[in-house]
């Protein structure tokens, strides 16, 4: 069993997209996660080659997860790369867009709920009135002054049923809005969202940083890698009309790693079609690249 290494030059990386200098885009904080709602935010990203994951449902086909919606969710050096071009501001809940409309909007949907509380209410008391009647003729059909008393116990319990009767609010049927959602946050959720940022400075991060970085600069389009055992896929063009060519991983030059490991890894990327790329950042800023491709048997 044998592995290849050769060292991988980018002197000619593929070209970069105009990029808009003048947008801002506005970064939600929600437990430390960055995320994007706005469209024009989520084109201008895609514009500078950022690409995210949708991680929100669509409205008209909620129960789905092949086609998503926002939010998009950035990864944490895509959110640095934008902080660092001073292209990306946090957004706090309180400077959203619509804030008033928001809060019409809630105070709508909790005078509906009110109305279709009471209204359910009225329904369920008079089924259970009807249940009890039911219950009650079935068992006393006869006549005299039998009947009577059944009568009378019958317009007891029935009054008895008007006084203590209580629907509960668990219980309450709610229409789901899945045509149009008009609302997008919780008061609790909401609270996430002023943060400032979150703190990116282990010096793991930094490595990953100073790669996808560097990538980044040299035109080529990065996603997580995670489900390949990587820290990033690396494609050649947009990840709409290329396959991922390499599986990045970040290593630091002087970090030992299990020769078991380097093994699995190569032998993961020949079988998922991609070369595996350990990336080594170095002192003076430049990050040094290295092919793993596994080469078969000996």
């Amino acid at each position: 069993m044998s592995s290849h290494y050769v060292v991988l030059l980018m002197d000619d990386p593929p070209s970069r997209e105009e990029e808009d200098p003048c947008h801002v885009v506005g970064v939600s904080v929600c437990d430390s996660a960055p995320l994007l709602w706005r469209m024009e935010d989520l084109r201008s990203v895609r514009c500078q080659g950022l690409v995210g994951a949708l991680l929100g449902s669509l409205p008209r086909t909620p129960r789905q997860n092949g086609r998503l919606g926002r939010p998009l969710l950035l990864l944490p050096e895509e959110e640095r790369l934008l902080r660092e071009r001073h292209a990306a501001t946090a957004l706090p809940a309180g400077q959203q867009d619509g804030e008033a409309e928001l809060c019409e909007q809630v105070q709508q949907y909790e005078e509906e709920q009110q109305r279709n509380y009471e209204e359910q209410s009225v329904l369920a008391l008079e089924d259970r009135k009807s249940a009890l009647l039911r219950a009650m003729t079935s068992s006393h059909t006869g006549s005299g002054s039998g009947a009577v008393t059944a009568d009378e116990g019958l317009r007891g319990r029935l009054k008895d049923l008007d006084q203590s009767f209580t629907f509960p609010r668990s219980a309450l049927a709610v229409q789901l809005s899945t045509a149009r959602v008009g609302l997008t946050y919780c008061p609790e959720a909401r609270a996430f969202l002023q943060a400032d940022g979150p703190v990116r400075g282990q010096n793991s991060c930094n490595a990953r940083y100073q790669v996808f970085r560097d990538l980044r600069g040299r035109g080529y389009y990065l996603t997580s890698a995670g489900k390949f055992g990587g820290d990033f896929l690396v494609y050649p063009g947009d990840p709409l009309r290329f396959h991922a060519h390499f599986i990045a991983i970040c290593l630091s030059l002087d970090e030992s790693v299990c020769l078991l490991d380097f093994l699995a890894v190569a032998r993961l990327g020949s079988n998922v079609k991609k070369t595996v790329l350990l990336c080594s950042p170095v002192t003076d800023g430049r990050v040094l690249y290295t092919s793993l491709q596994w080469s078969g048997m000996v």
